[in-house]
């Protein structure tokens, strides 16, 4: 390679580099693996080595990856967060202890190591005066990160109170751990929310929340590994601190095996490699640690690394399997994921048997047919992947798979939406969505039957109480008494609510069955223009395609639902069960607000937003989610945000809780 085109080719990594790790550290939100993009680094850092010139100081081979997100006050690093240097073999292993030995030996020092798991999750900071925790930090560039100290509160495994009243600066690892994290992603698919692509991005998105309030809903944990500062007591070697931090109260890193050689620490590399299938914790590599805090004086740090520390990246391992069968699973959503089911292989140190195949579109990108010879590869702890066919191993017994056109679980339309990767069930009995069916059945702008939450209905499901949504409503007090302590008082509030959920208007059962894209917005359009649930249901294509907000996906989508002998069946159920199935029309007729558009922001005093749109629509009006020139109203209340300060870059006129009770007033 020419230095010339060893200058364009470092621009090009440069550019790639600081795309992916602001996609990682900013956006919490990475868009290739952790090998694919260290890969990258590796070749940028080799080139920068080969030709030193061509450094620049903004590289990443120079700086931490991650910078400080708005909405956070800055926290000044009094010792830096550095990042550490990956090496990925053994040889460059031992050229670090090579190194680092010349030194130990020139000082007449003992090396010693200390091998820890690399914990995949998001550093931060913790500062004790007198002992008690008095501000946290996230990294950010390694020399200025973010204030999260009320988020960090809210981890059972920060300590408030030391056992000492010393005054200490430690860092640490936020993560959440591999059962926390399938937990998490499977509530994310309840609500239709898009699912995190791994643990460190959903620990990192969990921490960064501006209210703390939400990040105390997440299952967040920390593992301390380091004394970055201490005012009051003096440690000789590394290994020492962490046994003090754990004596202070500290949840310290469990994995620290101390290395009297780098023979050592490579058998401890290999154990952590071989056991990280039974760590409780994903990590992405282990870290190798000079023992001796006054060598680590002498040895000094450059601008980003450490040089008494490194990180030791396991390799991706691959192995060459049967691709026996593709099976299709049903989410909770409807989704309907090809699943492949392989001949048993063991991939870094798990046997592998059946494997995510994503959606049609990956299958058809890889070619793959059943009964393919496929690479199979799983890097750290994510999940096992086909990363390819052998496509010179098939032998004509090869089949070409093709996805269902109905549902495997129900038996109903499978459908692909235009745009959209994943195909679906639609049918609203089908046993596998059951649970999400439900759920939202009963969410609060649905049919809003108070007291029915996530663990009760697995209750009911788990005893076989309800076997389909309208077995809610023949729910008996002795079904439900025996659910809690106080169950008899519970068991009435439930029924009560659920008897009382009867009588809601047809917008909220039309949002209560979950049609795709129909939220509270569109029910309300449906129920108006429709007025009963018969109409809705007999309304033709066409019919559908001319109610407001109505669009072709939507109104096809609508079509398709009440085309299903399920749907018909469940409405047939709840008319017998006493649920109302007409609009419940504005005695008032009042329109005052017509013509006009809201946009609510803030917190009111008297109403919820829900209530206070409501009366907007009551009146006519109708109720937006975001400010345009088209808006007529704000109506802003306390803490209100960005929709406000819109408002008045536009002109847009704001009203506060008072001017809206004289307006309907």
């Amino acid at each position: 390679m020419t230095k010339k085109q060893a200058q364009n080719r470092i621009k090009e990594l440069r550019e790639k580099t600081e795309y992916y790790a602001s996609k990682y550290y900013d956006d919490d939100a990475p868009e290739i693996s952790d090998f694919e993009y260290d890969m990258l680094m590796l070749e940028l850092r080799n080139l920068e080595k080969e030709y030193p010139d061509l450094i620049d100081k903004d590289s990443l081979t120079q700086k931490v990856g991650g910078h400080v997100k708005e909405g956070f006050e800055k926290v000044e690093h009094e010792v830096p967060l550095q990042s550490l240097l990956d090496i990925f073999n053994f040889e460059d292993l031992e050229a670090f202890d090579e190194r680092t030995r010349k030194v130990a030996d020139e000082n007449n020092i003992e090396l010693k190591y200390v091998v820890e798991t690399k914990i995949d999750g998001l550093s931060v900071s913790l500062e004790y005066k007198n002992g008690e925790f008095v501000r946290g930090a996230t990294r950010g560039n390694g020399l200025v990160g973010e204030d999260i100290t009320e988020n960090l509160k809210t981890i059972p495994h920060i300590p408030k109170k030391l056992t000492e009243n010393v005054d200490i600066i430690v860092r640490g690892e936020v993560f959440i751990s591999k059962e926390g994290f399938d937990k998490l992603n499977e509530e994310r698919e309840i609500l239709e929310e898009p699912l995190f692509a791994n643990a460190r991005n959903a620990a990192a998105g969990s921490l960064r929340q501006l209210d703390s309030n939400e990040t105390a809903k997440r299952p967040l944990d920390i593992y301390i590994f380091n004394v970055q500062k201490s005012d009051t007591i003096e440690f000789k070697s590394h290994y020492e601190s962490l046994l003090y931090l754990e004596k202070l109260g500290f949840n310290v890193n469990p994995v620290k095996i101390l290395c009297n050689n780098i023979k050592e620490s490579i058998d401890a590399i290999n154990k952590i490699g071989d056991e990280r299938e039974e760590l409780s914790f994903g990590i992405d590599g282990a870290v190798i640690k000079v023992d001796d805090l006054k060598l680590r004086e002498i040895l000094g740090t450059t601008y980003k690394t450490p040089k008494w520390a490194i990180a030791y990246k396991y390799p991706p391992e691959q192995r060459e399997t049967k691709l026996k069968d593709i099976i299709c699973q049903v989410g909770r959503t409807g989704a309907i994921t090809p699943m492949a089911i392989l001949e048993p292989v063991k991939v870094a140190g798990s046997t592998i048997s059946k494997t995510t195949l994503h959606n049609e579109d990956f299958i058809k990108e890889k070619d793959l047919m059943i009964g393919d010879t496929v690479v199979i590869q799983k890097a750290g702890d994510v999940i096992p992947e086909v990363v390819g066919v052998i496509k010179e191993k098939r032998d004509g017994t090869q089949k070409v798979f093709s996805m269902p056109t109905k549902c495997p679980v129900c038996g109903a339309d499978a459908i692909r939406e235009e745009g959209e990767a994943v195909i679906r069930c639609i049918g609203i009995e089908c046993q596998a969505k059951l649970f999400r069916s439900i759920w939202h059945f009963a969410s609060r702008e649905a049919m809003n039957i108070k007291g029915l939450g996530y663990s009760i209905i697995e209750e009911f499901l788990n005893r076989g109480l309800i076997k389909n949504i309208a077995d809610l409503y023949t729910l008996k007090l002795e079904d439900i008494k025996t659910l809690k302590k106080d169950g008899k008082k519970f068991a009435q509030n439930l029924i009560d609510a659920i008897n009382e959920s009867k009588s809601n208007d047809l917008y909220r059962l039309i949002n209560a069955l979950g049609i795709r894209h129909v939220g509270v917005k569109g029910a309300k359009s449906l129920a108006k223009r429709f007025k009963t649930m018969d109409n809705l249901m007999n309304a033709s294509y066409e019919e559908l395609l001319n109610v407001d907000d109505t669009g072709e996906i939507t109104a096809q989508a609508i079509y398709e639902f009440f085309a299903q002998e399920q749907t018909i069946d469940l409405i047939e159920k709840l008319k017998s069960a006493g649920v109302n199935m007409e609009s419940i029309e504005s005695e008032s007729g009042d329109n005052r607000f017509e013509g006009m558009t809201f946009v609510l922001t803030g917190a009111l005093e008297n109403y919820t937003r829900d209530e206070a749109g409501d009366i907007i629509e009551n009146f006519g009006g109708k109720v937006s989610g975001s400010v345009s020139k088209k808006t007529t109203y704000v109506l802003a209340g306390e803490d209100a945000g960005s929709k406000l300060d819109k408002a008045n870059q536009l002109g847009v006129q704001v009203i506060d809780e008072k001017q809206f009770e004289d307006m309907i007033n």
